[in-house]
């Protein structure tokens, strides 16, 4: 009962706080009053003299393609930069030195496209500086793209007879200044009253109650190993500013971790009430831009329509993962000596399993990332939700943005597939869908698919991938496809069973994530560009409505249908198999 009224909680919460927002993101990026324009809209204005910029300037498609790719660009090569020369940077009171290339080109591919995923340990691994200036600064900035480009799809399919889709440097600045900083600023300041650290001080050194003997290994000159032991007789606790970066990495859908145990870390998440506010953050702008959607197109319906296929999709993906948690194995029953054989391996007794399953669930709708429990140490088919949430594209909600974007990719797909079956020309949003839209729509649909599978099956075949598992069989096959489907489907989350911090991990999932994040992005500016310059054509007897319950079956349907085409074989060799073998 307990367990039942939270999971029902935290979906009410994320309805009613999602649709205001809704409303009021429409209204910023249209350049509309809001509550906080007497605040806010001086700093806007600044920002344009700063830059220099022409705030109503429009963009065709192509032109703002070309601009979104080079400001990425930037990025990317400004944090790998960052990264090798942190140990001259400031900020670095414990001296970290400069990261790997092949580390640092993953990490600056991960952020730069709103992914995350993270080879390395936070606290150990990256300065001050780098993580406040780099890692923050991408997760305010790569969100603020996929808003960016989600709108300009919004104003292709809203204008009518038109060539430009919007100004890519407006978009972006009004999404940084009204809608992530305000929310980063509240929720980091709520945060930090909890317990989260947000401090420029060394890491604490501490005396341990008890010594811990650990084994070390030391490479000698010959290339031999010597393993010794070693007594420990101290630990430290990581400080630094972590509140304000934990604060964007869970509204912009980043999930990086400050500390390497991420949101299970005590000093990330210490209360009930962090918890509860980093967890409704993880789908709060996502779920928002259904609503905004919907207000774009001048049709509340078609907003609802996409936001009630996703929102069924997250509540059938929290029951199954609930049941299999909750279920527990076999094993643990003990041949009926345990009673209540719940799973509670690699979660944090102070959440348990509903907020740990809610969490694991909604971070991988959201390519999220971030991680209040290990998934490594779920139940096979409780593994298997996150996963199949990722391979799906990120269209459960997904990424700010980009979720709401690949989504409209299966709309298009969908009504496409529907007018062939009943013989009528498809149309979405009163404009014809033709071979040019097609072709981009199955971009954006399988661009996750295509780079999941060929990623992983390459690393399966190097004898190298092996020697990174934790796990043989079934499970380390998991473990390697689980960490490519975070990679395609720019979540950046893990199974936490997996040491990815080799040239050849880095550099492919780095890839993947570069190509999954652009592809789609680039094919969706594509569908933008060719439906702004298309005339609206008038209903007709023969045209499909695309805002009711028979329309969201089908949305669900299709977008169910592609993902078990693309991943039920990979799936049947890792979590369905292991879960066999569990029974077995």
């Amino acid at each position: 009962m307990n367990a039942g009224l939270q999971y029902g909680l935290y979906l009410v919460l994320l309805v009613v706080l999602a649709w205001p927002l809704g409303k009021y993101l429409f209204k910023v990026m249209n350049g509309d009053r809001v509550l906080l324009s007497p605040v806010l809209h001086p700093l806007e204005k600044g920002i344009y003299r700063l830059l220099r910029i022409d705030e109503n300037e429009d963009m065709g498609w192509k032109r703002y393609a070309i601009v979104c790719v080079l400001f990425n660009l930037f990025g990317f090569l400004a944090l790998w930069a960052m990264q090798k020369l942190q140990s001259v940077l400031p900020l670095n009171p414990e001296g970290m030195p400069g990261t790997s290339w092949h580390l640092g080109f993953n990490t600056a591919a991960s952020f730069m496209t709103n992914t995350n995923w993270q080879a390395y340990s936070g606290e150990t691994t990256l300065s001050y500086f780098t993580q406040m200036l780099g890692l923050c600064v991408q997760n305010c900035v790569s969100p603020a793209v996929g808003i960016a480009v989600m709108f300009a799809l919004i104003r292709g399919l809203a204008r009518v007879r038109k060539h430009g889709v919007g100004f890519f440097y407006t978009d972006m600045v009004r999404s940084v200044v009204y809608v992530l900083m305000p929310l980063a600023l509240v929720l980091a300041m709520v945060q930090t009253s909890q317990g989260v650290i947000q401090n420029f001080s060394g890491h604490v050194e501490y005396q341990l109650l008890e010594p811990v003997t650990a084994s070390v290994e030391t490479e000698l000159d010959d290339g031999t190993t010597v393993t010794r032991e070693v007594e420990v007789t101290k630990g430290y606790i990581p400080m630094g500013p972590a509140s304000s970066q934990i604060a964007i990495k869970q509204l912009g859908t980043n999930g990086g971790g400050y500390n390497g145990l991420n949101s299970a870390h005590p000093l990330e998440n210490p209360t009930p009430l962090s918890n509860l506010g980093e967890m409704l953050a993880l789908l709060l702008i996502p779920a928002a831009c259904c609503f905004a959607f919907g207000y774009g197109v001048k049709d509340k319906k078609q907003g609802v329509a996409i936001f009630l296929a996703m929102f069924i999709l997250l509540v059938a993906a929290v029951g199954f993962g609930a049941l299999s948690e909750h279920a527990g194995t076999p094993q643990l029953a003990q041949g009926g000596a345990v009673a209540n054989p719940v799973n509670m391996e690699g979660k944090e007794t102070r959440f348990g399993i509903p907020t740990s399953v809610t969490w694991a669930t909604w971070t991988t709708a959201a390519s999220n990332g971030s991680v209040n429990s290990m998934h490594d140490s779920y139940t096979p088919l409780g593994g298997l939700v996150p996963m199949l949430l990722m391979q799906l594209g990120e269209v459960v909600f997904g990424g700010v943005g980009c979720g709401l974007y690949g989504m409209i990719g299966f709309v298009i797909l969908t009504v496409f597939i529907v007018g062939l079956m009943v013989g009528h020309t498809p149309e979405y949003l009163g404009k014809k869908i033709e071979a040019r839209e097609m072709k981009m729509a199955v971009l954006v649909c399988l661009a996750t698919p295509v780079a999941c599978l060929i990623g992983a099956g390459i690393a399966c075949m190097l004898p190298s991938t092996v020697e990174s598992l934790n796990n043989a069989g079934a499970h380390g096959f998991s473990e390697v496809l689980y960490a490519y489907s975070s990679g395609a489907g720019n979540n950046g989350s893990a199974f936490a069973g997996f040491n990815a911090n080799t040239p050849f991990l880095n550099v492919s999932i780095g890839l993947v994530m570069i190509f999954v994040r652009f592809v789609p992005m680039l094919a969706t500016l594509a569908i933008a560009g060719s439906m702004v310059e298309k005339k609206r054509i008038a209903e007709s007897a023969g045209t499909l409505s695309t805002s009711n319950g028979m329309f969201v079956f089908l949305l669900i349907f299709i977008v169910l249908l592609v993902g078990a085409l693309s991943f039920f074989p990979a799936l049947a060799l890792g979590p369905i198999a292991e879960h066999f073998l569990m029974l077995g």
